[in-house]
């Protein structure tokens, strides 16, 4: 068998001129990386695309389908030392058909994996051997991620905060318990392909007939039907269900921030995995307090006096309110750190500072008295009195003369 495939490679090599071969891209191209990479970094690309496109994170997906199977076939000739140098010498033929004066040392196996990918790829479908489909859609598959959001203040962001949440999800249909099936009853083999979730096709090509396989349309490739669905999911296994849980929401944790709960995501099938649940957080902005990044913005008016003598205020902070001594002469917009009285840092140890600048409220709604004082006051006053406004004169003085 395996000569014929040989000399069939031959004549489609002569007949189309290398019209196969031409349309696959570049191994190197496929995977990523630079012709001089290094087995670790082929394997590590390969992993990463991988998992991109596997088929089980994109059902149905005919084109993320495609993408796996390319990244696939170059990755099992970019790892096999051999393969990888008639590559590098010949390019695809010195791979797919032992030509271009590479060795045709292949193994059975070989010929097997190469011939189909030609073949398939060319007249559609699988050639040469029986397709897996049916078995692989029967393998557990991992549910999907459900989305929700919760809303919370600001000083509950800081300290962390428990919260109930609901939410909707696709859970196992509490009839059947996700069989599709009414209960009392099971799937039954699917008459079409007879269990394999595949049926084979006959094409007529100018080397004569050629068998291929797709995958069955009578039961959607998973070998079985519900001949009697359930009547509460009407087959599908799920049922839409309102969950509600208590969930942890970490201090120092930030608007915008996403939380996930795992398992609490839609229902696996065939008995896979439920997905994850993802909670957006929503931070309510405060009336007092700012943050960026782990430190704590707060602006704290001060009097006119407090200003001039000093004095001992009251600050707030998100642990409660502390003592602070302002220094005499404070100028508006001075900013004072108290270390450690910020945030607390997300997967580290430590808090953010908190930073607190001062603003002089002027005194408004004087009376006749007030005024007259203030105005006896600021007699008594010298330019020694003021830093910044000699400062200012100073400089107009040397400008204009």
């Amino acid at each position: 068998m395996h000569i014929f495939y040989f000399k069939l490679c031959f004549v489609f090599s002569v007949v189309f001129g290398g019209i196969i071969l031409a349309s696959k891209r570049d191994y190197y191209e496929v995977l990523g990386v630079s012709k001089g990479a290094t087995e670790s970094e082929i394997k590590k690309a390969y992993r990463g695309l991988a998992k991109k496109y596997h088929p089980d994170l994109h059902p149905g997906d005919a084109e993320a389908e495609a993408r796996f199977k390319e990244v696939s076939e170059a990755y099992r000739v970019l790892s096999d030392e051999g393969k990888r140098r008639q590559y590098d010498q010949f390019g695809h033929a010195g791979v797919d058909s032992g030509f271009g004066g590479a060795s045709s040392s292949y193994s059975s196996a070989d010929f097997d994996v190469d011939l189909n990918d030609i073949f398939g790829s060319f007249f559609g479908g699988n050639f040469g051997r029986s397709s897996r489909r049916g078995a692989a859609a029967k393998t557990p598959m991992r549910g999907q991620d459900t989305f929700s959001s919760v809303t919370i203040s600001f000083l509950e962001a800081c300290s962390g905060v428990s919260k109930e949440l609901k939410f909707k999800k696709l859970d196992l249909c509490s009839k059947c318990g996700g069989s599709g099936c009414e209960p009392g009853t099971k799937p039954a083999t699917c008459p079409s392909c007879g269990g394999t979730g595949q049926v084979q096709q006959q094409q007529r090509t100018p080397f004569g007939f050629m068998t291929s396989t797709r995958t069955c349309s009578n039961c959607g490739g998973s070998g079985t039907i519900v001949k009697k669905p359930c009547s509460s999911c009407r087959g599908k296994g799920t049922e839409e269900k309102l969950k509600t849980i208590k969930i942890n929401i970490p201090a120092g944790i930030d608007d915008g921030q996403t939380l996930m709960v795992s398992g609490e995501g839609n229902a696996g099938l065939h008995g896979g995995p439920s997905g994850n649940l993802n909670v957006a957080v929503s931070v309510r902005p405060d009336p007092i307090f700012k943050r960026e990044g782990f430190d704590i913005f707060c602006d704290l008016p001060i009097t006119y006096a407090q200003a001039i003598s000093g004095a001992e205020v009251v600050v707030p902070t998100i642990d409660g309110r502390v003592k602070y001594n302002i220094p005499e002469g404070v100028q508006p917009g001075t900013t004072f750190r108290l270390k450690g009285k910020g945030v607390k840092k997300l997967q580290a140890y430590g808090r953010g500072d908190m930073l607190i600048t001062t603003t002089i409220e002027v005194p408004k709604n004087l009376n006749s008295t007030q005024k007259k004082l203030i105005q006896e006051f600021d007699k008594t006053l010298t330019d020694k009195n003021y830093h910044i406004r000699k400062g200012f004169f100073e400089k107009l003085k040397s400008m204009f003369g």
